[in-house]
């Protein structure tokens, strides 16, 4: 097991009890909609996959999908799901802040609630993993925590800005708009806001 690939013990307790807040036991709606739009395609990456959903959803639309996240307690569950429904798809323990050491390249990267999770300092060295790892002019499909959460609890709260700043340099924005995550309920709330955003890797000049 390489550096990158050593388990992260706070985000693999996540996993040991009740599911968090974050596992539904289904895909996201805003992905979903993707899948059903046909943009979920090629060889895909899911960064921060947790127990799957999302990575066995682009399978299911023919994409060549992997799956990676820092908790091997979520890798598990998320290969037996993909086994017990018969999905041909892959997994594994890794970290997305090292993405170049997958040694491979996608056309497709999705991110469902893991750029929120980083300090200012790893989500400079996030966004250039992430640039490593997507293929000039492949897009990358990103949903994070948005600011217009109110209250206190749960992650860190993204900005606009910190979104367009953060993907300001070899990124072109494609979209970015208010979305809400549906969540365990957390105090009672169904659903989180979020932002939801489609970026496109451009070539290195």
């Amino acid at each position: 097991m390489t550096e990158a690939d050593a388990p992260h013990p706070d985000w693999d307790a996540s996993y040991a009890g009740p599911p968090p807040p974050w596992d539904i036991g289904r895909p996201q709606p805003a992905f979903v909609r993707l899948a059903d739009a046909g943009t979920l395609t090629g060889a895909l990456l899911d960064a921060g996959c947790g127990t799957g959903e999302h990575t066995i959803l682009a399978a299911l639309h023919g994409a060549r999908a992997v799956g990676i996240d820092v908790s091997p307690r979520a890798v598990g569950v998320a290969r037996r799901k993909a086994a017990e429904r018969g999905i041909d798809t892959s997994f594994r323990v890794h970290d997305a802040l090292h993405l170049d050491t997958l040694d491979e390249t996608f056309d497709t990267i999705i991110d469902s609630g893991l750029f929120h999770v980083f300090d200012d300092a790893a989500r400079i060295h996030y966004v250039t993993a992430l640039h490593s790892a997507l293929r000039p002019g492949g897009h990358l499909h990103l949903m994070c925590f948005s600011d217009r959460e109110p209250g206190y609890w749960g992650p860190r709260r993204v900005t606009e800005g910190e979104l367009r700043a953060a993907f300001d340099s070899g990124w072109r924005i494609e979209s970015l708009a208010p979305d809400r995550f549906d969540i365990n309920p957390v105090r009672g709330a169904p659903t989180a806001e979020a932002w939801r955003t489609e970026i496109v890797r451009l070539a290195l000049q």
